[in-house]
């Protein structure tokens, strides 16, 4: 004769949508990033456009004038090169986020305190070379634009050089404005100005050629 099972109390069937495991509950870690993300949202908020959701010229302005700093200073166009900024003038919320994520701040008065840390790091060798090119290309504000004119050139040269090079920058402001070969300068150009800074004009103009020529005119200017 087969033993007799036992008997077993039988139990409510359970719901599993009903059941919280303790690793679905937030962490105090993530109720801090939360909290961050929301004060990173909240002061997006304060200076964008409500009717488009981004931060305009006029937001841009705002926020320069409430950290005391000139919307013509060097470190806003560092600040738009840390948020990745792909429009002139205007930060979206994705921008904001990921670049205040980045500085590792989330207040206006940590993002004042930061301004000189991230001058530091967009100085450095490994960091500079890419801000300069992103500030020329930061300048095309329109389609398929791949030029920009020669006033605007001057002053970029003067804002994103001038602290390093100013006697170099200064001749070479100079010679732009007197020429009359070139209307508008490229990608290509504008990089081979960063040379012309760093190395000796020979040098440099014996590297340039075809679309690059403005160096072997420069070096007969100087």
């Amino acid at each position: 004769m087969p033993p007799r099972a036992s008997k077993r109390k039988a139990t409510a069937p359970q719901n599993s949508s009903s059941i919280t495991s303790a690793d679905d509950s937030p962490t105090a870690s993530d109720k801090t990033k939360t909290k961050k993300t929301d004060r990173v949202d909240s002061l997006f908020d304060s200076y964008a456009n409500s009717s488009l959701g981004i931060i305009d010229p006029e937001g841009i302005e705002a926020l320069c004038s409430d950290m005391n700093v000139e919307h013509t200073d060097v470190r806003i166009l560092m600040f738009a090169w840390k948020l990745k900024a792909q429009r002139q003038g205007y930060f979206t919320r994705d921008e904001w986020r990921s670049g205040m994520k980045a500085l590792k701040v989330d207040s206006l008065s940590k993002l004042k305190k930061g301004l000189p840390e991230l001058e530091k790091e967009v100085n450095t060798p490994e960091n500079f070379q890419d801000f300069y090119s992103y500030a020329f290309r930061y300048c095309l504000t329109e389609e398929k634009q791949k030029t920009v004119d020669i006033e605007s050139v001057c002053e970029l040269l003067n804002l994103v050089l001038g602290s390093q090079f100013q006697s170099k920058v200064d001749l070479l402001i100079e010679y732009l404005k007197i020429q009359s070969d070139y209307k508008a300068i490229n990608l290509d150009q504008w990089m081979g100005f960063l040379r012309f800074c760093k190395e000796e004009c020979q040098d440099i103009c014996n590297g340039m050629s075809g679309s690059n020529n403005i160096g072997d005119l420069f070096i007969r200017f100087s």
